[in-house]
């Protein structure tokens, strides 16, 4: 009798103690992820440094892609859920795999740039186009001349937007495909007429000497980064979306608080140690002051639809109608993505409030 009463009352304290100690966590959730050694990977990868992705109960892994072309033609296998990409790719993912806009990564309308060297005949004429008086380039110093340039991408899209500026249209010119890092080393070889690059490839192309004949920002045309997620997910996983966008958030309120200088050491440790590439403080500092990123209620805004298409919306729709035009793609495609439906603020509604402090 005295061994039961003794084993009883062990597994009565072993019980208490269950109950006394505090619940053990579930593991979080992995969720694959999609980025390019740009701006808004830093807050991702700034946010999953700090562990601010566990906090939410999410362990986000960043793969690299050097396009947002090769992003979307990994998304058929399942290599990601959500994506940081530009507004280009995030309309053909929509077209062609049925992805979601869930938000604004960053405004790169000042980022994406038609490039030449300073002694090119293209320098000569600034504001052709009365119009556009912040654009160089003459028709004829332009037409017949080649441009290296990621194609169907924000770099084409500067390139295209500035040929039509110019009055011209992609056919007028030649246009050779290449990723970011291959045209940069390109045109330094001398190949080449003109490049179309995204930061931080046109600052590094503003150290070597090279000019900016046009900038969608100069051409009078909106150009964001957009983080998109693939539908089947987002539409499972909402509350997952949420909480990932409330990770991006976090970061965005740091960036906005505080002094670019202070974030340098970050910024360059994360383009090394995730990108592989080095970057001097002046360009850190450039990159970091030329990209305006949004608070969940600017986003709220950008996406308001209460009085017609969201400015969002408008953007995305902007992008099919002019690639449209351009042979890019077809009437049919366009009737599929050109009222930008696919952008949607379902998520951002979800994202828990007060976003937590960054300090």
């Amino acid at each position: 009798m005295r061994m039961k009463s003794l084993m009883s009352s062990i597994v009565a304290l072993a019980m208490l103690i269950g109950l006394c100690l505090p619940a053990q966590a579930a593991d979080p959730v992995k969720l694959r992820t999609a980025w390019m050694d740009e701006h808004e990977t830093f807050l991702i990868w700034y946010a999953h440094e700090k562990g601010w992705d566990k906090a939410e109960g999410l362990d986000l892994e960043l793969l690299y892609f050097d396009s947002g072309m090769a992003q979307l033609n990994a998304l058929p296998a399942g290599e990601w859920v959500l994506c940081g990409t530009g507004a280009v790719p995030g309309m053909m993912g929509a077209l062609r795999h049925d992805t979601y806009v869930i938000a604004i990564g960053n405004d790169e309308s000042f980022t994406n740039a038609v490039m030449v060297r300073p002694d090119s005949p293209i320098m000569k004429t600034k504001g052709w186009n009365k119009d556009f008086p912040e654009v160089y380039g003459d028709p004829k110093d332009v037409k017949g001349k080649t441009f290296l340039c990621t194609t169907v991408s924000s770099a084409h899209f500067a390139l295209s937007h500035w040929l039509n500026v110019l009055g011209l249209k992609d056919s007028d010119v030649v246009i050779k495909n290449m990723d970011q890092s291959q045209a940069l080393d390109a045109f330094s070889s001398g190949i080449g007429d003109g490049v179309s690059l995204w930061a931080p490839h046109m600052f590094s192309g503003e150290e070597k000497g090279w000019k900016v004949a046009g900038t969608p920002n100069a051409c009078k045309q909106g150009l964001p980064i957009v983080l998109i997620a693939d539908k089947t997910f987002a539409d499972k996983n909402p509350e997952l979306v949420a909480k990932f966008l409330r990770v991006y958030l976090r970061s965005v309120e740091m960036l906005k608080n505080e002094p670019v200088k202070s974030l340098v050491p970050e910024y360059r440790r994360f383009f090394l140690e995730w990108a592989g590439k080095e970057y001097s403080e002046a360009l850190a500092i450039k990159d970091l002051e030329t990209h305006p990123v949004f608070t969940l209620q600017e986003q709220l805004a950008l996406f308001d639809t209460s009085k017609g298409p969201s400015k969002a919306q408008q953007w995305q729709s902007e992008i099919a109608t002019f690639f449209a035009g351009a042979g890019r793609i077809t009437q049919e495609d366009l009737k599929k993505v050109g009222n930008a439906s696919y952008v949607t603020d379902k998520f951002l509604k979800m994202v828990q409030t007060p976003i937590p402090s960054y300090k």
